[in-house]
């Protein structure tokens, strides 16, 4: 197969296209198919020029940190999640083709900056802090919530929602749909910041989701977001 890999040196370089050959099983999950390419000493194109190996970002290879979030055949996907043969047919005329977010900075290849999801959440207090006891007396409420609030919480911040909404853009207003789920578990964990919260979550994600719901179909963790949207939303 051919492994068609949008690339950039730098953060201020300008992007190429480089196409690489391959032959793996179709149980090879693209992140390993990356590792393949990678793997000699000399790497090659597809017309056998000298290159150099591709940058690309990893931790647990389990689906459960979020690291190699990227866009592979034009679906934001985990590489470690997605496996070649459901992207190919087995013939020698397969491509898969493999690009960075875009709505992140590229700092390297396939390695992007996912910094403003953090300094969103930091900047809008939108953490739990102090602990908060579980209240007996409100314990059939409570437990109620357990289930969304734990589903809620599963979120590895890789982007791939931010990626493929179509309302949400670097720099702007609209924090995206992980914003709203952290909302949901901040509001029910700090009473006592609830209110804020509730004015931030209308300020950062009320007023710009267009409910496309294109979010919860890239979610590697199948996050009912939109559960969280209604709760909030009735708050």
């Amino acid at each position: 197969m051919k492994v068609k890999v949008l690339r950039q040196v730098t953060p201020f370089s300008e992007s190429y296209w480089e196409t690489f050959n391959a032959d793996v099983p179709g149980e090879t999950s693209v992140a390993a198919l990356l590792d393949y390419i990678n793997y000699n000493d000399d790497i090659v194109d597809e017309n056998g020029r000298a290159t150099t190996r591709i940058g690309w970002e990893c931790s647990c290879l389990q689906g459960v940190c979020g690291s190699c979030a990227m866009v592979i055949n034009g679906v934001p996907s985990l590489a470690c999640e997605t496996f070649v043969k459901d992207l190919v047919k087995g013939g020698e005329n397969d491509v898969i083709t493999i690009r960075p977010l875009q709505k992140f900075p590229v700092i390297h290849d396939l390695v992007i900056d996912r910094s403003v999801i953090l300094e969103n959440l930091k900047n809008t207090s939108v953490f739990i802090g102090d602990y908060a006891p579980y209240d007996k007396s409100k314990s059939f409420k409570q437990e109620k919530e357990f289930e969304h609030r734990y589903a809620a919480a599963k979120c590895l911040k890789c982007g791939l929602c931010l990626e493929v909404c179509p309302n949400y853009s670097r720099g702007e207003n609209f924090y995206g749909a992980l914003f709203a789920n952290d909302c949901y578990i901040v509001s029910s964990r700090n009473k006592d910041n609830a209110p804020e919260i509730k004015k931030r979550y209308s300020e950062h994600f009320a007023s710009g989701c267009s409910k496309s719901l294109s979010c919860m179909d890239v979610c590697p963790m199948n996050i009912p977001t939109i559960a969280s949207m209604a709760k909030m939303n009735r708050k």
